[in-house]
């Protein structure tokens, strides 16, 4: 019995999948088959997926006279004869529920990544491990073809979808020629060409050969490596982003990358002056590891990197400027392929607290503010937050946040800027203490300077830690490759949970003082009364 062509779609919101199954439906209607399309809708932020599954009978309806064949609603486990994925998470997420077979199931996939929401909360590096994801498709696909379509979609300024249709058009698995999927995407007008150019390109990514194996084009993030240092430092140069002339002299060539990315970005931050001193601070790691010997400055490098962003800490100013900027309008505009006439209206929603509002203010004011604030909460309030809507896109909007931004000029008056530097030349005080003695040490922790991330309550934890981590390292009495690797385990320790109990368990086996339990309020709530 002649069997109908399943094919599965996956695609992430606002990706086009259902553009693409209308597309494919389109496309059976016009070559004269019958067709069947169902959506199974998923979740937003990037926890799943937006599926489509589709059956085609590969017999047209004029050969059928009155007959009309019985088509599924849903994929059956093995019984797909094609996947078309625009992510290759999602792409081994379904070959895992057991719908890909090795002597059945075409593969189509983009070959890069899109971070999942669980992949964005870790606290340290929560990513996947991509190069094991390639060689499953490989061993579970009948046929597969891994394409750079992010690539594709950018040089032809559409969405992913059109590349997709495309590749399934290149591949053969339908009864259709090229001419019935170009019918489907002929009009006039930007959308249109932008569709038939992406349409060609997926097309010939695939070169229309249905032999092949493997068609693989791994962007250069996934392979990892990136560029070397010099293009990196050629990249910057041409930017505009490079080191000053006077600066670079005062540094090694082999740090002038990585400072250059910091420079400009603590410049950025908070002006010239506030660069001046992360030079400073950077400089004096370096005086400690030009009195080694075959030293790489590999300590030094590190410590560029972790001081620029921890010196570049989020406050309200800096949510403000970068929510305000041309570019970030200009990017807006680009995600959602509005015209030149089009107008796009864009709401920012900020929601400050009695924390943030204190972190602005003398230390004095600011910890009034607090004590009001824990008030309050050992009173059984809920915590004070101050919930806003602003229209960036209008006059007042755009008014509001600029003038916040351009405020940046009272940030060192602010306490939560004074502590940031204490706690800052702590962690550098110990990383020069270290680098004295043992540099394998110092490195470890200068790399500790990576638990610093975020904002609130995961910026507060991050920062005790460290505190932990050094305050056990001060009261070592000598310092030796052990004293190495204990910390190289307790930063990570720190990097695996928010509750800390990883990093309990590191400072139970080497004997440290456990960490002070934080102070909650206690609320009694009253039982309600039964009726």
């Amino acid at each position: 019995m002649t069997q109908p062509i399943s094919l599965l779609i996956c695609a992430l919101g606002g990706e086009g999948g259902g553009t693409l199954a209308e597309w494919l439906v389109n496309v059976a209607r016009h070559a004269g088959y019958p067709v069947q399309a169902t959506s199974i809708p998923g979740v937003a932020q990037r926890t799943g997926a937006t599926t489509y599954y589709l059956e085609f009978f590969p017999v047209p309806l004029a050969s059928l006279g009155a007959r009309r064949p019985v088509l599924g609603l849903n994929p059956l486990p093995g019984r797909l004869d094609a996947l078309v994925s625009s992510e290759l998470l999602e792409t081994t997420r379904q070959i895992g529920n057991g719908l890909v077979s090795p002597d059945r199931t075409l593969v189509i996939s983009h070959s890069g990544r899109t971070l999942t929401t669980a992949e964005k909360m870790v606290m340290g590096d929560g990513r996947r491990d991509t190069e094991s994801l390639a060689p499953l498709v490989k061993a579970h696909a009948r046929t597969h073809h891994l394409v750079d379509m992010a690539t594709l979609t950018k040089e032809a300024g559409t969405i992913v979808s059109a590349v997709m249709l495309g590749c399934i058009a290149a591949s053969g698995l339908l009864p259709f020629g090229r001419e019935h999927f170009e019918a489907v995407l002929a009009g006039e007008g930007a959308s249109a060409r932008a569709s038939q150019k992406g349409f060609a390109l997926g097309y010939a990514a695939l070169g229309g050969d249905v032999t092949s194996t493997t068609v693989t084009t791994v962007p250069p993030g996934v392979q990892g490596g990136g560029l070397p240092q010099d293009a990196r430092i050629a990249q910057a140069a041409a930017s505009g982003q490079a080191l000053p002339p006077d600066v670079a002299a005062d540094f090694p060539h082999e740090t002038h990358d990585i400072l250059a990315l910091g420079y400009w970005r603590v410049h950025e931050f908070q002006g010239k002056a506030y660069a001046q001193v992360y030079l400073d601070r950077v400089a004096r790691v370096l005086a400690v590891e030009r009195s080694q010997a075959d030293s790489r400055f590999a300590v030094t490098r590190e410590v560029a990197r972790w001081l620029a962003l921890w010196m570049s800490f989020d406050d309200i100013f800096r949510v403000a400027d970068l929510k305000s900027r041309a570019s970030r309008m200009e990017r807006v505009r680009r995600e959602v392929r509005a015209g030149k006439d089009d107008l796009v209206k864009v709401y920012d929603f900020f929601k400050p607290g009695i924390p943030e509002i204190a972190g602005l203010l003398p230390e004095s004011l600011g910890r009034r503010l607090l004590q009001w604030d824990r008030r309050r909460a050992e009173a059984g309030r809920s915590a004070w937050s101050l919930p806003l809507k602003v229209a960036t896109h209008s006059l007042w909007g755009i008014l509001v946040l600029r003038t916040l931004a351009a405020a940046r000029v009272l940030r060192p008056l602010g306490s939560r800027f004074r502590a940031e530097q204490l706690h800052i030349l702590n962690w550098l005080e110990g990383v020069i203490v270290a680098a004295n003695h043992h540099p394998v040490l110092a490195l470890e922790v200068a790399r500790c300077g990576r638990l610093i991330k975020g904002y609130g309550s995961t910026n507060e934890r991050g920062q005790a830690n460290l505190r932990h981590i050094l305050a056990y390292l001060s009261a070592q009495p000598t310092q030796d490759d052990s004293l190495a690797e204990t910390v190289a385990r307790m930063r990570e320790a720190a990097l695996q949970d928010e509750a800390g109990q990883a990093l309990d368990q590191v400072l139970r086996e080497h004997g440290a003082a456990p960490r002070p339990v934080p102070e909650q309020p206690i609320r009694f709530v009253r039982r309600p009364r039964s009726s």
